[in-house]
């Protein structure tokens, strides 16, 4: 019964993630992309410079801007950043990697809608506290309830029993029992207290968590990486050439098949970033700020650094140690790659950080799951949510879950559609607020001349 289930889960996340999907998120990035006018690219500067700075406190909002992406990137920056390149470069080559880029550029005006419509439908709860996200802009923005609560629907499942925490929870237990032999059920426990002390907090208490430890654990992986590039500088330009050729010609991959490199680094590229699944708005709408672009701005920002800068580091890694085809797979060989090319440390480095990253996505998640439950249940269960998210860390640490890595990205798949819907039809909304934005900047400019 077990094996049957775990075969037809892996069959519907199979087809969930196929072609049909991929072409739906990335062409209505690119859709918002031009229709935009390519208002991402042109502000990406102005949007890394502002997500540092004081804010005005009294603007709306429960959190900074500069918490608020820490949020969004707490949530992503993790077994994705890791494993979904390895697994990416393992079945689709080196060439994988340049998709994860496309991916990620035409991913950051799905992500800037997303927040735009996360702040501008956002409510205020029972608590004083922002919600919003997908589920307020498809009920409130398209009158479409029910669709709201599909959405929240599968983000919770995907939340608790997916890849926002047990299977985060068994990777985490996997990675500290082959590195440190550290028990499996003694992972999961340590991990459901750490994770219940923040979450219970609320989104307060994440942010102020978040914005500590999801700088330090970057800063952390991308100084090891850029040591292994320094160390190993030789190789650079072959390993871009190599990623750039095989994006083309899949000589990689068995048999030339350009379709897989093409298929696994989109796939793993939004598995990483989340662009289109939704959950940038749900963090975006708790910032304080006062117009909904400005936020939407510094959100779209988590996607440029979760794949641009830190999928990039795996990447050229896995690409210049050359173990891909080893049969080595998932984390085991980005920690023999970082070995190999940074002796006696290099395995160390990504079991630690492996470790925060998966930490910081499920308190994340835990945050992303809360809203979409409070929304279909209201504030009252808010407690019963987190008691029920901090247990399931336990089983997922210990068990083995091919099943429920089938169910969450199934989960995570069907997230997407309905906001996908919302932001289509929304789009008008998002040039809109746009426009306000620039206006409200042009002002700002002549005030300070």
């Amino acid at each position: 019964m077990g094996e049957w289930f775990a075969d037809v889960t892996g069959q519907i996340s199979g087809y969930i993630w196929g072609l049909p999907l991929i072409i739906l998120l990335v062409g209505t990035g690119l859709y918002l992309t031009v229709r935009l006018a390519f208002f991402s690219f042109r502000m990406l500067p102005y949007a890394l410079s502002i997500t540092f700075k004081k804010q005005d406190k009294k603007s709306k909002g429960d959190i900074s801007h500069f918490q608020a992406l820490m949020t969004a990137l707490a949530a992503t920056v993790g077994t994705g950043n890791v494993v979904g390149v390895a697994t990416a470069v393992v079945a689709g080559g080196p060439g994988a990697v340049f998709w994860m880029w496309i991916t990620a550029l035409v991913g950051m005006a799905t992500k800037y809608s997303e927040g735009i419509l996360g702040v501008k439908y956002r409510q205020t709860n029972a608590k004083g506290e922002m919600s919003g996200g997908p589920m307020y802009y498809i009920e409130k923005g398209l009158g479409q309830r029910w669709l709201g609560i599909l959405f929240a629907f599968f983000a919770v499942f995907a939340a608790i029993f997916g890849i926002g925490n047990m299977i985060q929870a068994n990777a985490a237990s996997d990675v500290a029992n082959d590195v440190f032999n550290i028990p499996l059920w003694i992972t999961g426990v340590i991990f459901a207290i750490l994770v219940g002390l923040v979450i219970i907090g609320g989104v307060k208490s994440i942010g102020r968590t978040v914005s500590i430890l999801v700088p330090v654990m970057v800063v952390f992986y991308l100084i090891a990486g850029f040591i292994i590039i320094f160390l190993n500088i030789d190789a650079v330009p072959s390993a871009f050439s190599l990623i750039f050729s095989d994006a083309f010609t899949g000589e990689a991959v068995a048999g030339g098949a350009i379709g897989t490199v093409i298929r696994m680094g989109v796939a793993r590229g939004l598995f990483s970033n989340e662009a289109g699944l939704g959950t940038g708005g749900i963090a975006a709408a708790a910032a304080r700020t006062d117009v909904p672009a400005r936020q939407a701005l510094i959100s779209m920002t988590q996607v440029f650094i979760d794949t641009i800068i830190v999928c990039t580091i795996t990447g050229l890694t896995l690409t210049m140690a050359d173990l891909y085809g080893s049969g080595i797979e998932g984390a085991a060989l980005t920690a023999q790659s970082f070995e190999l090319l940074l002796p006696g440390y290099g395995d160390i480095i990504v079991a630690v950080t492996l470790l925060t990253f998966i930490f910081s996505t499920i308190v994340g998640w835990g945050y992303f799951g809360e809203k979409c439950f409070t929304y279909m249940f209201g504030d009252n269960f808010t407690l019963l949510y987190r008691v029920i998210f901090v247990l399931a860390i336990v089983p997922g640490a210990t068990l083995s879950l091919e099943v429920v890595w089938n169910l969450g990205d199934i989960f995570n798949g069907l997230m997407a559609i309905p906001n996908l819907i919302g932001l289509l039809f929304l789009s008008g909304v998002v040039v809109k607020e746009t426009k306000r934005f620039k206006d409200v900047r042009a002002k700002e400019k002549k005030e300070a001349a």
